[in-house]
C-alpha cells in the first residue's frame, strides 16, 4: 500500500521533473556559468592567453569531482528528494526547538560563534545552511506570516547551499550560514528587535543566506585582470556582489518562492535584497562607514524611517560578514587561517599564469599574522567601535573585547614567524663549510 509519504514523495518528485526552466534560465543568464553553459551562450571571453579559460569554480577541487551539468541536475534532484524524504513536518516528529546552535541568550558574539563546530557536524550532514535559515524562517514566523509553501523553501535553500562552492576553504556554505546566524544575532539586539519590520528580518536573513552564492573563490582583481565575462557583464563594478545578488534572484524566480505576492511586491523584495548584498561590497567600505558615522555624529538616525532602517540593516549584514577577528581566539584563528588560505590559492594561480600577484595572496611576503593584522586595524576595527556607538551592548563590547586580545594575539605570533623564516632561509647543508670564526657544537 502507498503510504501518505510516499505519494507525497512521488508528487513532487512529478512536479520537479516537469518544472519549465524558461524562466529561470532567463534570468540565470545574468550570473550563472552553469546554465549559460547549457543553453550555448559563451560563459567566458576566451583570447591567446591560457588563464582566460580557467573554470574558477573548480580552483579549490580535483578535477575528478567536477561532474557534468546533467550530473548536477541528477544531484540537485537526488539532494531535494533527501531533504523531502527526511523532513521532520513529513514524518511528523516534533521540531527542535530551539536547535541549539542558535544563542537565544545574546551575551556575547563569544558564545555565538563557538557554534562553528557545531555547524560542521556530521549531524547536520553538511546541510548547516539549510537546516539553520530554514529554523530561523520558521523562529520568526516568517514563513506563515508571508504564507510560503515550506516545499518552495526548501527546495529553494538547497539548491542556494548547492550553489555555494564547498571546495573553497572560506567561501563556502559554512561560512554562509556562520553570517546568517550572526546577522541573527544582531537583528535581535534591542534597538534593532524593537524596530525592524517583519519584511526587514526576511530580507535580512535571505541576504546573509545567499550573500557569497556562487562565489569562486578569487577576487574581483582577479576576474578583472582574467577579462572574466562577469566582470565585463558589471562593467568592473561590484563583480562578485553584483553575481551574487542576480544568482539569488534566479533561484528565488527559479522556485517561486515569491510567485504568489503581488508583482511589484516580489520586484521590489528582490531590488531590496541587492542593496543589501551590494553592500557586502569590501571596496565601497569607507563610503558605507562614512556615512553611518555621519548619521552617529549627527545623531540622526531614525528607525521609523524606512531608508534609515534599511541602511542599518546593510551595516549589520557587513558587520556579519566581516566579524570573524571579534570570534574567541581558537575559532577566529581558524577562520582566518581559512581565508588566508583561498587568497594564498589565488596568489599561486596568479604566479603560475605569469600574472601580477594580489595584494594579500603572495604567500611569499606575507603572512597569516600581516593579513589579519592589516585587516583588523584598517576594516574590522573602525566598523565596529561605529557599530558599538549604534549599539552599545555587551554584544557589541564582548566583540571588541576579543578583537583587542585576537590582535595582540597576532601581533605576538609576527616575532616567531619572522624567526621561522629567517631561520629556513639561514639553514645550510652540514657539507657546507662554515663562516670563519664559527664553531661546531
Amino acid at each position: 500500500m502507498v503510504t501518505v509519504i510516499e505519494s507525497l514523495y512521488l508528487t513532487c518528485i512529478l512536479i520537479f521533473c516537469l518544472y519549465s526552466d524558461q524562466t529561470a534560465l532567463y534570468i540565470r543568464m545574468l550570473g550563472d556559468v552553469r546554465v549559460r553553459s547549457q543553453v550555448g551562450f559563451e560563459p567566458e571571453r576566451r583570447g591567446s592567453h591560457p588563464y582566460l579559460g580557467v573554470d574558477f569554480r573548480t580552483l579549490h577541487s580535483h578535477a575528478e569531482l567536477v561532474g557534468s551539468i546533467p550530473a548536477r541536475r541528477i544531484r540537485r534532484l537526488f539532494s531535494f528528494q533527501r531533504h523531502l524524504l527526511t523532513s521532520r513536518l513529513l514524518r511528523g516528529t516534533p521540531h527542535l526547538s530551539p536547535l541549539h546552535f542558535l544563542d537565544e541568550d545574546y551575551c556575547g558574539q563569544a558564545k555565538v560563534a563557538e557554534q562553528f563546530l557545531v555547524l560542521c557536524s556530521p549531524l547536520f550532514s553538511g546541510n548547516s545552511l539549510i537546516s539553520l535559515t530554514l529554523y530561523l524562517l520558521t523562529h520568526y514566523g516568517l514563513i506563515e506570516l508571508f504564507q510560503l509553501d515550506m516545499v518552495k523553501v526548501r527546495r529553494f535553500l538547497v539548491l542556494v547551499q548547492e550553489d555555494y562552492h564547498n571546495h573553497n576553504p572560506y567561501h563556502n556554505s559554512v561560512h554562509a550560514a556562520d553570517v546568517t546566524q550572526a546577522m541573527h544575532c544582531y537583528l535581535k539586539e534591542p534597538k534593532l528587535a524593537k524596530s525592524l519590520t517583519s519584511c526587514d528580518v526576511l530580507l535580512g536573513l535571505l541576504a546573509a543566506a545567499t550573500h557569497d552564492l556562487d562565489h569562486p573563490g578569487v577576487n574581483q582583481p582577479f576576474l578583472v585582470k582574467t577579462n572574466h565575462y562577469l566582470a565585463a557583464l558589471y562593467r568592473n563594478t561590484s563583480v562578485l556582489e553584483n553575481h551574487h545578488w542576480r544568482s539569488a534572484v534566479g533561484l528565488l524566480r527559479e522556485t517561486e518562492l515569491f510567485s504568489h505576492l503581488p508583482t511589484e511586491d516580489s520586484l521590489n523584495m528582490e531590488r531590496q535584497l541587492g542593496s543589501l548584498i551590494l553592500a557586502t561590497d569590501i571596496s565601497r567600505q569607507n563610503e558605507y562607514l562614512s556615512k553611518f558615522r555621519t548619521h552617529l555624529d549627527q545623531e540622526d538616525l531614525c528607525l521609523g524611517n524606512t531608508s534609515h532602517r534599511h541602511f542599518v540593516l546593510q551595516m549589520a549584514l557587513k558587520c556579519a560578514d566581516i566579524c570573524n577577528p571579534c570570534r574567541p581566539w581558537e575559532l577566529s584563528k581558524q577562520w582566518s587561517e581559512k581565508v588566508t588560505e583561498e587568497f594564498f590559492h589565488q596568489g599561486d594561480i596568479e604566479k603560475k599564469h605569469k600574472l601580477e600577484v594580489s595584494p594579500l595572496c603572495d604567500s611569499e611576503t606575507n603572512s597569516i599574522a600581516d593579513v589579519q593584522i592589516g585587516f583588523m586595524t584598517y576594516v574590522v576595527e573602525p566598523l565596529f567601535a561605529e557599530w558599538a556607538r549604534f549599539s552599545d551592548t555587551r554584544l557589541s563590547q564582548t566583540m571588541l573585547g576579543h578583537l583587542c586580545l585576537n590582535k595582540a594575539s597576532w601581533n605576538a605570533m609576527q616575532p616567531e614567524e619572522a624567526e621561522g623564516e629567517q631561520a629556513a632561509a639561514t639553514e645550510e647543508p652540514s657539507s657546507r663549510a662554515l663562516p670563519q670564526g664559527s664553531q661546531e657544537c
